[in-house]
């Protein structure tokens, strides 16, 4: 595990929120010299502690207007159900993130959709058809006060 002092922290917290923000200004923020900084994000990078950089962007600007989470629960408990069933979210593209959790389900899934029509057929069509399914819950997003996902 990489060893995280205070100022690798700032520097997490501050590139968690603008992945873009030039060496220059981090190493101002931070209160360190450019050069300093720079060393600090390579080996952050070096250690596999900044994974990468992403681009955030407005779903609904991208014609993505439905937004849900979905619990799926599975009717085989074995590692070849959940490995169909992961191959099968991997190749979804209305699936932006899934999870494996624990609790009364095996999945969690976030799903972005066109609209409900879209979700609709998403539900039947993708997550209905797959052998392994047993049951869904989806709760649809209504909001998003806070959301620091990057």
């Amino acid at each position: 595990m990489a060893k995280i002092d205070p100022t690798d922290q700032k520097i997490l917290r501050i590139l968690s929120r603008e992945g873009r923000l030039p060496n220059l200004e981090l190493a101002d923020r931070i209160g360190l010299s450019p050069s300093a900084c720079l060393r600090r994000v390579q080996e952050l990078e070096r250690q596999g502690v900044l994974k990468g950089y992403r681009a955030v962007i407005d779903p609904a600007k991208t014609g993505i207007t439905f937004t849900a989470y979905v619990t799926v629960g599975l009717n085989q408990h074995t590692k070849a159900a959940q490995e169909a069933f992961e191959r099968a979210m991997a190749r979804a593209p209305e699936v932006i993130e899934c999870h494996n959790i624990t609790g009364s389900v095996e999945y969690l899934l976030r799903v972005e959709a066109a609209d409900l029509i879209a979700y609709k057929h998403f539900h039947t069509d993708i997550l209905g058809a797959l052998p392994q399914v047993e049951r869904l819950t989806t709760h649809v997003v209504m909001g998003s006060p806070k959301d620091l996902r990057a």
